[in-house]
């Protein structure tokens, strides 16, 4: 699909912006298990309340029926129109530091352009880091931490916190193009990709959105509190532990899940890959004895509610 229009626009009111800032990314869309990403983009929204300094064109990146815009219906009328938002914007921490966040949907049309325009974005703004997480599903235990594979510039995150260093190939997203011409550009960029729990990778999972802001943190040492997330990471976790104890047959299947992860993450030499499933139970075994407790938690798609 052909540009259409200007890719974004600058807000008039837009306050002055240090030089030298990290920014983030975070982009829902093609992958994102547990919905981590979205979780964070409604943090960042909600939370940090933070300004707009671009916002970029529906019209022109986005696939309106692949996504379709949520609206209100009351009574006799419709209300509420909240189409989805794309925005670079200033935000700061939980202690006052100030950063650049670019949050929302990732874009359907214009990709070469929307990289361009991040890597201008970069250069105006003397961006210091940009680190972008999103996330995909993995036969891994709920009951163990959530792992990360990161790719990018900055070796010193790779080597710390990359628990699964695959060589392949796989579909890529915006993000990943953002990444490939960062680096190409030499700016300092790191990708973390949470390893979350397959058989919860279609809930809102609470652990992968702070897994999320986990990394951010130790890429970037802006800092999170993430109470909100916490509290209901705590419920969520308590619900699934109980649905797990009631079925011998789950337990065994998260015990094989978890004695096959403990001997990965040990580098037994009998461990076999943490990505094989050939006698591991599949996301759809697993989701049948949780489907009563699954059933009652919302998507909370990020495109799906339109944020």
């Amino acid at each position: 699909m052909p540009l259409s229009g200007p890719l974004f626009e600058r807000s008039a009111s837009a306050p002055p912006v240090p030089r030298g800032l990290p920014l983030v990314i975070a982009l829902t869309g093609f992958t994102d298990a547990g919905s981590a990403v979205s979780r964070v983009v409604e943090y960042f929204r909600d939370d940090l309340v933070p300004t707009p300094l671009a916002v970029f064109s529906n019209d022109v990146l986005l696939d309106y029926r692949a996504r379709r815009p949520v609206i209100a219906f009351d009574q006799d009328h419709l209300t509420d129109y909240r189409p989805p938002r794309l925005e670079l914007s200033l935000a700061h921490d939980a202690l006052g530091q100030p950063f650049l966040v670019l949050s929302g949907y990732e874009p359907d049309f214009g990709w070469d352009a929307f990289a361009s325009a991040v890597l201008a974005f970069v250069d105006d703004y003397s961006v210091s880091t940009v680190t972008w997480v999103h996330a995909i599903p993995m036969p891994v235990p709920h009951t163990r931490p959530i792992g990360t594979t990161v790719s990018g510039t900055r070796r010193e995150l790779t080597e710390a916190h990359s628990v699964w260093k695959p060589q392949t190939q796989v579909p890529s997203t915006a993000g990943h193009l953002v990444e490939y011409r960062l680096a190409e550009a030499g700016v300092q960029v790191a990708g973390f990709v949470l390893l979350v729990p397959h058989y919860l990778g279609d809930t809102e999972y609470p652990a992968a959105a702070l897994a999320a802001l986990d990394s951010l943190t130790v890429a970037t040492g802006l800092v999170f509190t993430g109470e909100e997330l916490r509290e209901e990471n705590r419920e969520y976790l308590a619900k699934v532990d109980d649905q797990v104890g009631g079925s011998d047959e789950l337990s065994r299947m998260v015990q094989g899940l978890e004695e096959r992860y403990d001997a990965y993450m040990a580098g037994s030499t009998l461990a076999t890959p943490m990505i094989h499933t050939g006698d591991l139970p599949s996301a759809d075994e697993l989701a049948a004895e949780l489907e009563r407790f699954l059933a009652s938690r919302p998507s909370g798609d990020d495109d799906k509610r339109g944020a």
